[in-house]
Order: C-alpha cells, then structure tokens, then sequence
C-alpha cells in the first residue's frame, strides 16, 4: 500500500542526509585547514618571542636570573615583572639625579653625571625590552586560543553538528515536490508539507546524539500527519454517544465501491453489537437494488426499498421510521452515483440531507483515482457538507495522494479504508499508521 511513494519519501530522507554529510565533512575540512595554517603561524614565531624573553630577563635581572623562557612559560605576567623592575631602578636614578642637582658639582661629580646619564640610558633600553617581550607574550597567549578555537569548531563538525540552511534544502525539496505531485498530491497540499519541512529543518542542528536521517524523519513525520490528521475524530465514540437510531448517509460517484463499502460498515457495526438496516436510496439505476438486498442476504440483514424511480429521500426517510420502530441502532443509506458535475444529481443529495437530516454523511471514492478523488471530494462537500470519507482500493493504490489531500482539502477526514473484496476487508483510517505507512516505521 503506497509503496510508490513511500519510495520518493525515502529517496528525500537519503537526498537530504548525503547533503548535510557533504556540507558537514567540507565545514570540517576547512576548519581544520585552518587550524592548520594557525599552528603554522605559531610556531613560526615562537623562537622570537623566546628571543625577546631572554634579553629582557638578562637585562633586568642581570647574571643571577634566569636566562631560559619557552614559550609555553612567557607570559604577560612575567613581562609586567619585568617592567615593574625596570620602573624601580628608573625612580631610583631619577632620585639620585636630582639629589645631586641641588649641590656644586665638582670635576669627579662631572663624571658621576655622565655615568648617571649612561645608567638612564640603560634603563630606559631595559624598559623597551621588557614591554616588547608581554606584548610578544600576550599575542603568542592570543594566537594559541585562537587555533585551540578553531580545532575545537572542526572537531565538533567531524562529530556531526551541522547547520542545516534553505539552500542545504533547496534541491532535495524541490524533487520531493516533483515526486508529492507525481503521486497525485493535491498541489496546495504539497506546498503546506514543503512549508512545514522547511520550518521544522532551517535552522536546526544535527545532534551527536541524532543522525540527520532522523531529523529528516521527524520533519516528514509532522510534516504528512498535519495535512492527513485534519478534522479527525473518534468514529466509535461518536456512534456510541448519539442518539439512535444513528444515521448514515453514503454518497459518490459511479463504481467506486460505494454499496460495497455499506456493506463492510454493517458488518463492522455487527461486530460491535449493533444492529443494523439498511436502505437502497439509489432508486435510478437498473440493478441497484438487487445489488444492494444481495450483501443483506449474505449478512443477515434488513433492507428497505421502493419501486425504480422513486424518491431517494423518502425511502431513507422510511428506513430511519423502521430503525425507531424496532430499536435498531444504525440506518445505512445507499444514494445514486452521483456525478459531481450533474446538478439535478446533486440538489437531490441535498434533499436527502434536509428532509432526513443524517448524523453523519460518508463520501466514497477510490484511492487509486488520486487527485480526481480529491476534486470530487470537495464537490460533494460543497453540495452536502460531507463528514468524511472512505477511500476504497487502498490495498492497489501505490501513490496514496487522495489519502493525503482529502482531509486537508475538505476540511474533513478520512475515516475508513477499503482493503480488499471481503466484508472484513476494511479498516479505520489511522493518521499516525497512515505516516508510519508511508516513511517505512511499520516494517
């Protein structure tokens, strides 16, 4: 069952996944790259920042300091040290130059001054070394963290965080519209599940714990159950809690299953123990009633009918005065195939729906007539205000596009799904069962 589709679902999740992989090994590539380069650089000028270490310690501290500094061990610190030192002796000359000004000076001071004025020298030069050597420190601290940074960015990529962008999505979705449309997705439809992928996509980011098949998984997920899910309801609640005789009306097209289907559903209220009548308000076409009081004999059920040509409403409207006259809790009735485009077909739809009022009017169709079924789907909703539908050959349909436009289109959903030629053969529409259907979670 939509094994067509299911297929293009999954040729998306696997365009999708190759194109974050690609994205995320060339981010990677390039961040290590650049790290790369960053090391380079480093070890480039560590022997200088060694160099200027060293002079600035022997000029500060003279024989008795150490004389080694690594790389790893000039800091900013030190080199605030070694300006502190510096700005000492500098106060200090300054003092003794000035102490020294406030007295003659003689021949032998003469020369002390040049001595001093040798020793400022110095001490400026000392200075200068000092605050060259931080400043080497602090870019060398700099220039590490930088590349530690960066390695830690590339390593991240290569452990799979990625950030998934539109273009990243770009192509992948516009052959997931190709394929919805293919499949007979009503357009409208097919568009609101691009959107909603997109929204649930752009943006996000591929956790280690998570591969990026799985972040495409959930997107299809939310993505297909929002557009199938719509207007859903409890059937079995709602049967159980109206009044009885509870009535339904099933309408559609010509040969789609229809009277088949009415058949399922008595047996499927039987299985549940309630009792059920049926009745033929298909009045116009040759045959029908036979067809019809075949499946009641076969189920053990009761039927009523009027002569060919009669009034549709007024042999359901019958059935419902049989149903209450003999506490029989469902009323299922059959109306003509009725062409969407036939306007006297359609106002005695809409008859039936004034004169009995049903609890719940079924549309009928095939899965497998895809976007007609859908176009149908609203025509008869416009014309009676359909509550759901049954989707009948949904074991042969493998594109599933009316099982998932109808429900967004009308508004209404998809309550059951014909399976087989068996009066068994018919199941509840399950939208979650439905998605899992189609993205492969049921294997």
């Amino acid at each position: 069952m939509f094994d067509g589709l299911k297929k293009k679902l999954n040729s998306f999740r696997e365009n999708v996944e190759d194109t974050a992989e690609e994205k995320a090994e060339a981010q990677a590539e390039a961040e290590e790259a650049a790290a790369d380069a960053t090391d380079a650089d480093t070890e480039t000028e560590t022997p200088d920042a060694e160099t200027h270490d060293a002079d600035a310690t022997e000029a500060v501290g003279g024989e008795n300091e150490p004389t080694e500094t690594t790389a790893d061990s000039a800091t900013v610190s030190d080199a605030d040290d070694a300006t502190s030192e510096t700005e000492v002796e500098t106060a200090d000359a300054q003092a003794s130059s000035a102490s020294d000004s406030e007295t003659p000076k003689t021949a032998d001071e003469s020369g002390d001054a040049a001595d001093d004025s040798a020793a400022d020298e110095a001490a400026s030069s000392r200075e200068r070394l000092a605050s060259d050597a931080a400043n080497e420190a602090l870019e060398s601290g700099q220039q590490e963290s930088s590349g530690a940074g960066r390695l830690k960015r590339a390593a991240a990529f290569a452990t799979g965080k990625v950030i998934i962008e539109e273009e990243d999505l770009e192509d992948p979705l516009w052959e997931l519209e190709m394929a919805l449309l293919e499949s007979d997705v009503e357009m409208h439809v097919a568009e609101e599940i691009l959107d909603t992928i997109r929204e649930k996509m752009v943006g996000e980011t591929r956790r280690q714990v998570e591969t990026m098949g799985q972040l495409v998984q959930e997107a299809l997920h939310d993505a297909l159950y929002d557009v199938i899910s719509v207007g859903q309801f409890d059937f079995d609640q709602r049967i159980a809690e109206a009044d009885k005789p509870v009535t339904l009306i099933f309408t559609g097209v010509n040969g789609v299953g229809k009277t088949t289907s009415i058949a399922k559903m008595a047996r499927y209220f039987e299985k549940q123990g309630l009792s059920v009548v049926l009745a033929n308000g298909d009045t116009y076409r040759a045959g029908a009633n036979e067809q019809i009081r075949k499946h009641a004999e076969n189920l053990d059920t009761k039927i009523i009918s009027h002569e060919q040509g009669g009034d549709p409403a007024a042999v359901i409207y019958d059935a419902v005065e049989y149903a209450e006259a003999h506490d029989i809790d469902v009323v299922l009735g059959d109306t003509a195939g009725r062409l969407h485009t036939s306007n006297d077909l359609m106002a005695q739809l809409e008859k039936i729906d004034r004169v009995v009022e049903p609890d719940l009017t079924l549309f009928v169709d095939e899965a497998v007539a895809g976007q007609d079924a859908v176009e149908r789907a609203k025509q008869f909703n416009e014309a009676a205000e359909i509550d759901g539908a049954v989707l009948t050959k949904a074991d042969a349909d493998s594109n599933g596009g009316a099982a998932i436009s109808i429900a967004y289109v009308t508004g209404k959903p998809i309550l059951f799904l014909g399976v087989g030629q068996g009066y068994d053969d018919i199941e509840q529409f399950d939208p979650e069962r439905m998605v899992e259907r189609l993205l492969g979670e049921d294997e």
